[in-house]
Order: C-alpha cells, then sequence, then structure tokens
C-alpha cells in the first residue's frame, strides 16, 4: 500500500528536515531494536564522559559529552535524540550530581539533541554543515538556555538576580567552538566509514576535508562572535567607574 512506512527509502538524504518522510523516517527509528541499543549504548558513554570534567573556573568546565550526543543524533534522528538527550540528563544528575537537580536543564538538553539531529541526520554531510551544527549549539544551549536555567535555579535558592552573561562564559565557548568543530569533523570522517557499513548511516564522508573557504568562515563565525563578547564587555558588563 502506498505511503506504509515499510516502503520508505532507508537510505534516502534530505537537503534540510522540512520534509514529511524525514519525520516518518525519523519516528520509525523508534521501532527498531537496533537503534534503541545504540541510543542506550550512545546515552551510556555520553552520561559517563559528562562527569569529566576540565575545571576552568567558576561554575566553567570543559566537557565532552558533546561528541556522543552529535554522532548519535546523526544516527538516529531527532525523534529518539529527544528521549535520548532526557534519559542523559536525568541519569546524568543522578549518578554524576555537578549541584542541586534543576528540572528545567532538561530542555536545555533536549535542545542540544535536537539541533545536532536536525543538521547531520539523514543529511549530506559537509564541514559547513558540521560547523553550523555546532555553531546553533553553542549560541541557543551553552549560551543562552542554559544560562537562563542557571538564573532561573540562582533567583529561586536565594533571591538574587545575576548578569545574564559573564565575560569568561562568554570568551570560553567563543574560544571552544572552532576546536569542538574541528574534533566534530575528524571524528565523523573516522566514524562514517564504519557507520555506513554497519548500514546505521548513508553519508559519504568524503566532503569532510577541511577547505581553504571552510577556515575562512570558522574564523569569521569565531571573529563575530568575539566581536560579539567585545561589545558586550564594553557596553553591558563592564562595570561603572566608582
Amino acid at each position: 500500500m502506498s505511503g506504509n512506512p515499510i516502503e520508505l527509502d532507508s537510505t534516502q538524504l534530505f537537503p534540510s528536515p522540512f520534509h514529511r518522510t524525514y519525520w516518518r523516517l525519523a519516528t520509525r527509528e523508534f521501532r527498531s531494536l537496533r537503534v534503541l541499543i545504540l541510543a542506550a549504548m550512545m546515552t551510556a558513554l555520553r552520561i559517563a564522559i559528562k562527569s569529566f570534567r576540565i575545571p576552568i573556573g567558576p561554575d566553567l568546565n570543559i566537557t565532552f559529552g558533546f561528541l556522543f550526543n552529535a554522532v548519535g543524533s546523526m544516527i538516529y534522528g531527532p525523534v529518539v535524540a529527544i528521549a535520548a538527550s532526557a534519559v542523559s540528563d536525568t541519569v546524568g544528575a543522578l549518578l554524576f550530581p555537578s549541584g542541586p537537580y534543576f528540572f528545567p536543564y532538561i530542555f536545555s538538553e533536549i535542545a542540544g539533541g535536537l539541533l545536532f539531529a536536525l543538521f547531520y541526520y539523514r543529511a549530506k554531510l559537509s564541514v559547513l554543515r558540521i560547523m553550523l551544527g555546532r555553531f546553533s549549539v553553542t549560541v541557543v544551549c551553552n549560551l543562552i538556555l542554559d544560562r537562563l536555567f542557571y538564573l532561573w535555579q540562582m533567583y529561586l535558592v536565594n533571591g538574587k538576580v545575576y548578569t545574564f552573561m559573564t565575560w569568561p562564559r562568554l570568551a570560553k565557548n567563543i574560544v571552544l567552538f572552532p576546536l569542538q568543530t574541528l574534533l566534530l569533523v575528524s571524528l565523523f570522517s573516522l566514524l562514517l566509514p564504519i557507520t555506513n557499513r554497519m548500514k546505521l548511516t548513508y553519508v559519504s564522508s568524503e566532503d569532510l576535508v577541511i577547505q581553504k573557504k571552510d577556515i575562512l568562515l570558522l574564523i569569521a563565525l569565531t571573529l563575530l562572535s568575539a566581536a560579539v563578547v567585545v561589545l558586550y564587555y564594553v557596553f553591558v558588563y563592564q562595570p561603572k567607574a566608582q
């Protein structure tokens, strides 16, 4: 029968997620035992690696859980990624607490998995696409949602209102963005031939060669972010002279 999910082309790629078949395939992933087992494994690895933090300042840490988040989201898509992110946040907070549990942070985790999936799942991957996916998660999750939930939590705990953004947090994310992008490109280049043979993905890794234009765009995005930091520091963050 036409339209039956069984007849969907499991190898189909899409230029964007704004397609009905894209979401039908993403939903079908939830009925695959192999995918669910893989999602459980990726979630476990993500929880374990998130427990390893490199502290670089007050409430500032370098973590590597985003690597497993991105790879998993690329393989099983946005629907499974949402569930896996929710589980990762909840179980990770129970096993490796870094402070009082605050439920709204789960939405930042979900947003990260969803954004990675929207950029990477069933897409013809390129350095540009990987870069934009990482950039969107950095801005939406790291700089906006995480900070909003932190301020909300602090207000509920001690009734104080803090500055929305701080110079160290902005600087950390700007410095890490190009490095995280390069890590993702390298990891995807390494894993795609393996996941393709396992019929988990159907994406060529041939386009994941960093070219001059990719380096220029990466520099441009980093400089744009740095310019925002400088403007913020000059006009908002810097305390007034007494």
